[in-house]
């Protein structure tokens, strides 16, 4: 093999690493956390849906939770694909105690 054939060989492999570990691993790693979170859901937990929607989770079932969203207790049922973060319990009530610390 020449040195122009070896150079027009590592170039686009170079970009193919690159592109691999600032573009495909970032997102496979996201998606492994994602799937962690959702696996990890607890009757009580606090989420945020992926359309906004935040509730208290009162029941789960295999791929349906079913969620109480207002003070008048209205429940919604979402699939746990659709749960995009968690807010436990335990970190919402130490936000309002450093809230009401400060003041």
């Amino acid at each position: 093999m020449s040195p122009q054939q070896l150079q027009a060989l590592i170039f686009p492999i170079g970009i193919f690493v690159i592109f691999y570990f600032f573009g495909i691993r970032p997102q496979k790693k996201r998606e492994k956390e994602i799937q962690q979170m959702r696996s990890e859901l607890r009757v009580g937990d606090e989420i945020v849906t992926i359309g906004g929607i935040r509730g208290k989770i009162i029941l789960i079932k295999e791929d349906m939770i079913t969620l109480e969203v207002s003070s008048t207790k209205t429940r919604l049922d979402v699939t746990k694909w659709a749960i995009g973060s968690v807010i436990k319990k335990n970190e919402s009530k130490n936000a309002k105690k450093d809230q009401n610390e400060d003041n």
